[in-house]
């Protein structure tokens, strides 16, 4: 592992009220003489906040007052001795505090998971757990994120550590037979597909939860539409609690589609306003946006048809339209409450619900019932899923080398043999949380991380 010192910003690039630059290496204790002086350099003490004025150690040019923090290695996410500074979060600060520290000798800038795979490479975590740290980090709904705080905390790592030490166990027994196969003239493999069979279901299960970062990182698609002036845009705006949308009482305000992005308990959404969808088109322009709002409804995860509550029996758009996953019954607050058909009004249907964008009305059912249809629970929640295409990988690697042995003990019982995959099977596993792992297979991994982490 390289020795040297390496710094980077924690923090986006960016103003801020505070930044975060963190420094992990030998020099670290060096930093801190440089930048604040020696009586600072005394009194490091771990895990205690200190304030110090830091300057140039090139210049003596004043840099910032920050705050920082000392974590005196093995006890760091690093594992070595790690330094964390607080700026202000002015991006000239940050600059200048940077090239500060990158210009005392010994220290460089991070590349990107250099921090993290140092962490690794000290046995602060292993491979497994690495990975999660880029999930949790850019986790898109909070199912993803207890998902990765999972395997950040080592689940999927016992799992993989007790199936590993079965694996090891069988592979101690055949290996044994081996050693003695000239002395028994016909090994007992009595038993030994029952292991294999409980070895291959324990991996295939695993595999099995296997979701892909491409489709986890896709937000939901909500979409609302229904007939123009029924009051879709004024309610984007209501939910989003501000005036994104334009919204005006002439019908057709809205031509083109407005995407928004809502946030609800479970995570954020994609929220798309469409134009109105009327019987007929008024002309060419109002043709071809009842087309693009016709367009995004067929992507839509979730289709909420808006209807002006105010309109009269014969002529709301829920008339005939079955495709809705949720109807909502807008402009409630300016219904008359007596209305009944034989004044010309229509029922809202108990299934619909009630939103006034003015008074708040049904928002909070509104947002509940997207929030269900969205982000549904799964039947286990304590459960976990893996979204590494590497230890996807090494999974198949594994049921591939049960499978042949399977195969060997149901047609060719080779004690030899079946001794030979089951350590294809164990070096596959082990893989997984990086107790066999190769110096291009940690580039690629820790190469798409950001460099602060």
């Amino acid at each position: 592992m390289d020795s040297q010192t390496i710094v980077a910003p924690m923090t986006p690039a960016g103003v801020s009220a505070v930044a975060a630059v963190r420094v992990s290496g030998p020099e670290v204790r060096a930093v801190v003489r440089r930048l604040f002086g020696d009586k600072h350099a005394a009194a490091l003490e771990p895990r205690k906040a200190s304030l110090g004025t830091a300057r140039d150690p090139q210049t003596g040019k004043v840099i910032d007052s920050l705050l920082y923090l000392f974590f005196e290695g093995p006890n760091s996410y690093t594992g070595e001795d790690v330094l964390e500074l607080y700026p202000h979060g002015n991006p000239l600060i940050v600059r200048d505090l940077l090239q500060a520290i990158r210009g005392i000798e010994g220290v460089r800038l991070a590349e990107p998971g250099e921090f993290t795979r140092r962490a690794f490479l000290n046995g602060k975590m292993d491979l497994t757990q690495a990975e999660s740290v880029a999930d949790v980090i850019h986790s898109a709904n909070r199912a993803e994120l207890e998902n990765a705080h999972r395997l950040l905390s080592g689940a999927l790592s016992k799992k993989i550590a007790t199936l590993a030490a079965q694996v090891k166990d069988i592979s101690a027994r055949l290996e044994l037979d081996v050693d003695f196969a000239e002395e028994e003239a016909d090994p007992d493999f009595a038993g030994w597909e029952t292991r294999f069979v409980s070895v291959r279901e324990s991996i295939q299960q695993i595999l099995n939860s296997f979701h892909g970062k491409a489709s986890l990182s896709r937000l939901p698609l909500a979409v609302l539409y229904g007939a123009p002036n029924a009051g879709k845009s004024s309610l984007v705006n209501a939910l989003l609690g501000e005036d994104r949308v334009l919204v005006s009482n002439v019908p057709g305000t809205t031509r083109d589609f407005v995407e928004v992005r809502l946030f609800l308990p479970g995570g954020e959404v994609r929220l798309v306003d469409t134009a109105g969808i009327a019987d007929r088109a008024t002309d060419e322009l109002d043709a071809l946006s009842m087309k693009k709002s016709k367009e995004i409804l067929e992507e839509a995860d979730l289709k909420i048809l808006v209807v002006d509550s105010l309109a009269p029996a014969g002529l709301r758009s829920d008339e005939g339209d079955n495709d809705a996953d949720v109807v909502v019954y807008s402009k409630s607050d300016l219904r008359d409450p007596n209305a009944t058909p034989a004044t010309g009004a229509s029922p809202i249907p108990d299934s619909g619900l009630r939103a006034s964008s003015k008074t708040g009305e049904g928002l909070a059912e509104l947002r509940q019932a997207m929030n269900a249809s969205l982000f549904k629970q799964t039947a286990d929640a304590e459960d976990l899923w893996i979204t590494s295409e590497r230890e996807k990988a090494c999974l198949e690697d594994a049921l591939a080398g049960v499978d042949r042995a399977l195969d060997l003990l149901r047609n060719n019982p080779a004690v030899e043999l079946l001794a030979f995959e089951m350590q294809v099977v164990r070096r596959a596993l082990q893989s997984i949380t990086g107790e066999i792992s190769s110096e291009d297979i940690l580039q690629s991994i820790f190469a798409g991380f950001c460099i602060g982490k």
